[in-house]
């Protein structure tokens, strides 16, 4: 007893007089927070103990450490040492990573690479449920995730969940491979949860995706599909673009906390660098309208109760002293981040280190300016379908356009319209596929990247052969990039590791994709987002006409369909 006692009268850190957030009760209380051993021990007004550590927290606020449940390391383009850092200078603790970007270069292997540089942070993850994204004869990939494989990760206490199930066809299928994970997870773990991945799924067929156990949702939301998911228990994963004003005001009118929280879902490396992280998606809600307390609460506490992780997400007794402390919420100024009860100048960031494997993941030749130059036509023009791309989401829109055939080759760039084309880069059949682009680059340049979400092979995009071509090769020799090229020069984001992200300082990662992102602005790519908006026209779970080396991809339907519908002559009218 003597023992308790004497260990109850000290601590490591004592954070005095601060507005500590009680979650429970979604209030501030001046108060003071007592911390030992990585834990919180004590929470009360005027606490007399003795302390290594006393900090004066007057006028300041103090809340749990952000918590995101749904997000992607790789779509920072760096690893998770470097991610972590950055992410606890804007006041994240704790991640949910799902790694199936890694996952579709490289599979079980990759997820264990990612895994092995994370294990001394607090970063959980999920498990990979669509790799590929949706059939091998769509798309190729790297790696392959079956129930073999998702058997090995569930014995992995690092997994919280199966990763955002995108693939709703193939669900709907009563012996499909997505309804054997399912089965295979709820089998090993009765308690694992199923994260989803549902654009525009509505109705009937929202009651059959949450019917087969999957109920949660992180994509872009409206108002009545907020409304509508909420209403059939499905838990919402709110990111950046679905914190809009009617979506907020959609969250607070029907007082839905308990039912969603924030999310990052992809956070690019610039962005992380020097703007914000799910702190960013916080403040946006706020400043549509959230109460402050409330909005807090959806970045610790909720997302913390979705993962089961009981030990975080509240400033109590035995939790993590996981803590922010804050001079001013609206403006999120930080005073202090604590990660363990210690201040995470202290926190300990490993190496990158990763198999030689993931440094050779890009098995193509260089290729040729011919490929690039679409000849051998015969007629007056081809009607194509063509990819629309929308300025402010990562969804097109199909049309039918009419394209000259100028001596014998389709003048594609005549009509304002780019070239894109997907070339197969893991050694396995060598397929490449064409199509054609509006609203892309208008002035005379041309992007390739491996970072091509989700199978990650090599698409290049452009209206000249000869800046295609040299681009191309660039990813091609760097092992994996991002990269433009123009009349100016060119710019490129290195990406050595599976072609998809950097071993590199944070800094020059976002210093990179600046500058690309500057000159595809410059090249008259207009969109709110240009480096995803091109990295997921090879997405093709996301509506409505993608593509990838296997070819033209209709999403609703799940079949290919030919860029060329028809050649016309000249006994066609026009």
């Amino acid at each position: 007893m003597e023992s308790n006692l004497k260990w109850l009268r000290s601590c490591d850190l004592l954070i005095q007089n601060a507005y500590v957030f009680e979650s429970a009760l979604c209030r501030f209380v001046q108060k003071d927070v007592a911390v030992k051993d990585g834990l919180i021990v004590d929470v009360d007004k005027a606490l007399a103990l003795d302390s290594q550590k006393t900090l004066d927290g007057s006028g300041k606020y103090l809340i749990p450490g952000l918590v995101d449940i749904h997000m992607h390391i790789e779509s920072s383009m760096t690893w998770p040492g470097a991610f972590y850092k950055q992410a606890l200078r804007w006041g994240t603790t704790t991640l949910v990573a799902d790694p199936h970007e890694i996952a579709n270069v490289a599979g079980l292997e990759g997820i264990h690479e990612m895994i092995s540089n994370a294990l001394s942070l607090d970063i959980f993850f999920g498990i990979p449920s669509s790799v590929p994204s949706t059939r091998e004869d769509l798309e190729t990939t790297g790696g392959i995730l079956d129930e073999g494989e998702v058997s090995e990760l569930l014995k992995d206490p690092h997994m919280r969940c199966l990763g955002e199930v995108m693939n709703f066809n193939d669900l709907k299928q009563e012996d499909s491979k997505t309804r054997r994970l399912i089965q295979l997870c709820k089998q090993m773990r009765p308690d694992f949860l199923i994260e989803g991945h549902c654009p525009k799924l509505t109705g009937q067929d929202l009651s059959i995706y949450l019917a087969a156990g999957v109920d949660a949702d992180h994509t872009h939301q409206t108002p009545a599909s907020i409304l509508e998911k909420a209403a059939k228990g499905m838990f919402l994963e709110i990111q950046d673009k679905s914190v809009t004003l009617e979506n907020v005001q959609t969250l607070v009118t029907h007082a839905l906390y308990d039912h969603f929280c924030f999310v990052t879902d992809d956070c690019m490396a610039d962005k992380l660098y020097a703007k914000g992280h799910l702190n960013e998606v916080v403040k946006k809600a706020m400043a549509y309208g959230m109460p402050q307390t409330q909005a807090i609460y959806c970045a610790t506490y909720t997302p913390a109760r979705r993962m089961h992780l009981d030990d975080r997400g509240m400033i109590a007794p035995g939790k993590k002293a996981d803590l922010v402390l804050l001079r001013d919420i609206a403006s999120w100024q930080i005073e202090a981040v604590f990660k363990d009860g210690k201040p995470i100048a202290s926190y300990p960031i490993p190496e990158a280190s990763f198999s030689l494997s993931l440094y050779h993941s890009i098995h193509l030749d260089p290729l040729t300016e011919e490929i690039f130059q679409l000849h051998g036509y015969q007629g007056k023009a081809v009607q194509a379908n063509v990819m629309v791309i929308e300025p402010h989401s990562t969804f097109t829109h199909r049309v039918i356009e009419s394209i000259p055939i100028i001596n014998g080759q389709i003048a594609y760039e005549k009509v304002g319209l780019n070239l894109v084309m997907v070339f197969e880069r893991y050694g396995k059949n060598g397929q490449h596929a064409f199509g054609f682009v509006r609203n892309a680059l208008q002035s005379s340049a041309a992007l390739a990247t491996s970072w091509a979400h989700d199978h990650h092979n090599l698409m290049v995009m452009g209206n000249d052969a000869k800046k295609m071509c040299k681009i191309a090769n660039q990813v091609i020799a760097c092992q994996g990039g991002y990269g433009i090229v123009d009349d100016h020069g060119q710019a490129m984001v290195h990406l050595p590791v599976g072609g998809i992200i950097s071993d590199g300082p944070l800094a020059v990662t976002a210093s990179e994709l600046e500058e690309v992102t500057r000159r595809m602005r410059q090249a008259g790519y207009v969109h709110d987002h240009p480096i995803m908006s091109f990295a997921t026209l090879s997405l093709p779970v996301s509506p409505e006409l993608k593509i990838t080396d296997a070819g033209l991809i209709d999403c609703r339907r799940q079949q290919i369909i030919p860029c060329i519908e028809r050649v016309l002559t000249d006994e066609d009218n026009d």
